[in-house]
């Protein structure tokens, strides 16, 4: 037996694991294209509070990222998962039904603020054993590109 091939059970960590981060950074990413023109018709918005409110999930992802990841070692890599989901979309929420600008730099730090890509990846450890984890990982990654890629194709296709 190849003790290098992945096992059911760690297959199906990679997948699942992989397409829920990677949906969840593809609502992130499709709304980059159209912020700017959507964001210049709010009520109280200029450039650089656009600007703002692209960078603001960021640098709330890059405050939370390590913090996360420890508390994910405390109580455990599913409950901030599914935290850091609930965290996210209650700011896609927030930003979707805002009228003015701060609504919308407040629903995207709440998204940034579901940082669960440390626990992700803590959990994605966890799974799979030492010899599966470059695969896994790899997998892993290559589900957003499949998911940007399917994105890419409509934005080709509609915009030459």
């Amino acid at each position: 037996m190849n003790d290098y091939k992945m096992t059911p059970g760690e297959l199906r960590a990679t997948w699942g694991l992989g397409t829920v981060f990677s949906l969840r950074m593809l609502g992130m990413f499709m709304v980059l294209p159209v912020l700017t023109t959507y964001g210049m018709a709010l009520q109280g918005a200029s450039e650089a509070l656009i600007g703002i409110a692209i960078g603001i999930y960021g640098l709330a992802q890059a405050i939370f990222q390590i913090p996360f990841g420890l508390l994910s070692d405390r109580i455990g890599r599913k409950p901030l998962i599914v935290g850091g989901l609930a965290v996210f979309v209650a700011g896609s929420v927030i930003a979707a039904l805002s009228h003015s600008i701060w609504g919308i730099i407040l629903g995207r730090a709440l998204q940034g603020s579901g940082a669960i890509a440390a626990a992700v990846m803590a959990l994605l450890s966890d799974l799979t054993r030492e010899q599966n984890r470059t695969q896994s990982d790899g997998v892993y990654r290559r589900q957003l590109w499949y998911h940007l890629r399917d994105c890419d194709g409509i934005r080709a296709d509609r915009y030459p």
